[in-house]
């Protein structure tokens, strides 16, 4: 997966690149800083670092990375937080894209960064949040490298800053306890039907409806199957004008003809087939071509797809070439990439036999960003992380 949101020490992480929050002056500050400078080596970071000089806020710089097991120190000098009125948005996207773009310049193929500025800096978690996430995005439309997130601290303390706890207050935390209470209370049911009352989870699931492409009035037309005559109406056929003018023009030595395929005796020792293999040649069929539709109707390019749904552009070209079965996480992802309403996400899952569940943590997470029509699966796995769930983004 191009990003992934990990709890360790960046100093800990392998990759090829290592962002640290530099100060603008040539001083080790604490925190990250700190720790980079301590597991690096301090005395030859520091040499490196010195020459480097001066470096103003919304700069980066590269250095050797020494005893890290890593290639290259990006130094990255982030934004103070005032009011949000003196650039530091702008001061802070550059950080990332620059630093991006260095460790792309040094043959980088994987880059950890910690979360810039929203520590001691004072920024915003939600606004910090958001730029590194579209910066993260937008850079991996055209580029291919591996994106780490490390978040060093007490699980306790959440990263995306109030938007989790608008999120939480979406999921609701009784949803769980309610669902279960009305799916499986049976003294309420009606004695004398014996049926059970429609519940959240019933609802749910009568509100799904099959994607039109795969009706059966709609499928092909040429793929005609063999429908076998009962024994009476052969009876009839056999007796009828036309198998008497077979009969007698067969007794006349006339020149052979070819028959029509539809005359010929069928043979129905054909190959045996797995009920699994039947099921996959449908479903990949189906699968791709309407991926493949859903990418032209939303007039998106496939790049677009794939870097928001946090998916490689190798596992991307493989699911519209049908040579793989996503999970139900890989689906929602691609729904949030296709930019899907909660109806053509339902119809979307449902292609692939998966459907949304209302006792899904993970699943109304999900259902918050679609409705709000926010639509980046980044973003979504630090909410998901946030809460402790695994992320969509998992291999």
């Amino acid at each position: 997966m191009p990003f992934q949101i990990i709890r360790n020490d960046i100093t800990k992480v392998k990759a090829d690149a290592i962002v640290n929050t530099a100060n603008p002056n040539v001083a080790v500050d604490d925190g990250v800083d700190s720790a980079i400078y301590k597991a690096a080596g301090k005395k030859k970071l520091l040499e490196a670092r010195k020459k480097i000089g001066l470096l103003m806020p919304g700069e980066v710089a590269i250095t050797d990375a020494f005893d890290l097991d890593a290639k290259y120190i990006i130094h990255a000098s982030g934004p103070w937080w005032t009011d949000g009125s003196k650039g530091e948005e702008e001061c802070l996207r550059s950080c990332y894209a620059k630093a991006l773009q260095l460790a792309k310049d040094y043959g980088c193929n994987s880059i950890a960064f910690p979360l810039l500025a929203t520590g001691t800096y004072g920024f915003p978690k939600e606004l910090g949040i958001q730029i590194a996430v579209d910066t993260f995005t937008a850079f991996l439309e055209d580029n291919d490298i591996e994106i780490t997130l490390a978040v060093f601290g007490s699980e306790d303390v959440t990263i995306s800053g109030k938007l989790v706890e608008d999120v939480a207050c979406f999921v609701d935390d009784g949803y769980v306890e309610t669902a279960l209470a009305e799916e499986y209370r049976n003294d309420n049911y009606p004695r004398e039907t014996g049926k059970r009352p429609e519940s959240r989870v019933g609802a749910t699931l009568q509100s799904f409806h099959m994607p039109s492409f795969l009706r059966r009035e709609n499928r092909d037309k040429e793929e005609d199957s063999f429908d076998a005559l009962p024994l009476e109406e052969e009876a009839k056929e056999d007796e009828s004008p036309d198998a008497d003018m077979m009969q007698s023009y067969s007794a006349m030595e006339a020149p052979s003809v070819m028959m029509p395929e539809y005359l010929k005796p069928v043979s129905f020792e054909k190959k045996s087939e797995s009920l699994e293999e039947a099921l996959k040649e449908i479903y990949t069929d189906s699968f791709e071509k309407h991926l493949q539709q859903l990418i032209n109707k939303k007039e998106l390019k496939n790049s677009e797809v794939y870097a928001t749904a946090n998916i490689s552009k190798q596992y991307f070209s493989k699911l519209l070439k049908g040579q793989v079965k996503p999970s139900k996480e890989k689906m929602l992802a691609l729904a949030v990439g296709l930019r899907l309403n909660l109806d053509e996400t339902i119809d979307f899952l449902r292609i692939a036999g998966y459907a949304l569940s209302p006792i899904s943590q993970t699943d109304k997470i999900v259902e918050y960003f679609i409705e709000h029509e926010d639509y980046n699966v980044l973003k979504i796995d630090i909410v998901l992380f946030d809460y402790g769930l695994d992320p969509l983004s998992n291999p």
